[in-house]
């Protein structure tokens, strides 16, 4: 066993000096997207699993609106994560046999495990988290500017007076955060 990890170690030294294949590694289609935001440095436009080859700017679009969606859960996700494993609670009691929300487990644990929430509880959120999705988060007016546009003329706070500099800035923010995001909450 010990000889066989020795090989597979030797080999993957060896393999990260060999040169790489150069050559294009992207469509024409594809390529229209290299300017889009979201392609900057130090990658660009990063397309590893070609998601975008043949794609139209629907396709693009609509890839762009998840990534917004999963980066916005991820970053929710990676703060709760870091508050209840600081011991942050929130007061009360979870339930009315008077557990409190402090008396569960931090983490997955908190919904798979002997010590984790009921299973009504995790259906409560699971069902709330799918009204959300249905009836809350989406562009309802038809007013987007962008993909992941959900203000629907009610929340503004400020938006609409900065500049358009200022705008594609702060989403391209949002953007690499929420990409941020989804690795750190891999990581925990």
């Amino acid at each position: 066993m010990f000889k066989l990890a020795a090989l597979s170690a030797l080999v993957a030294g060896a393999a990260a000096f060999a040169p790489a294949q150069q050559g294009a590694s992207s469509t024409a289609l594809a390529s229209a997207f290299e300017n889009e935001l979201g392609a900057q440095e130090p990658l660009g436009f990063y397309d590893p699993l070609g998601l975008l080859n043949d794609a139209d700017e629907a396709r693009f679009q609509r890839l762009r609106y998840v990534e917004l969606k999963h980066g916005r859960i991820a970053q929710l996700a990676f703060l709760g994560n870091i508050v209840t494993r600081a011991g942050l609670h929130l007061p009360g009691n979870i339930d009315l046999a008077g557990n409190s929300f402090g008396s569960f487990p931090d983490g997955l644990a908190a919904i798979s495990g002997p010590d984790a929430i009921p299973q009504s509880g995790l259906g409560q959120i699971v069902l709330f988290v799918g009204l959300l999705e249905l009836f809350v988060m989406k562009d309802v007016t038809g007013e987007a500017e962008f993909a992941g546009d959900f203000r629907n003329g009610a929340l503004d706070f400020g938006w609409d007076t900065f500049s358009e500099d200022t705008k594609l800035r702060k989403r391209a923010i949002e953007l690499n955060n929420g990409r941020a995001a989804m690795m750190g909450i891999l990581g925990l």
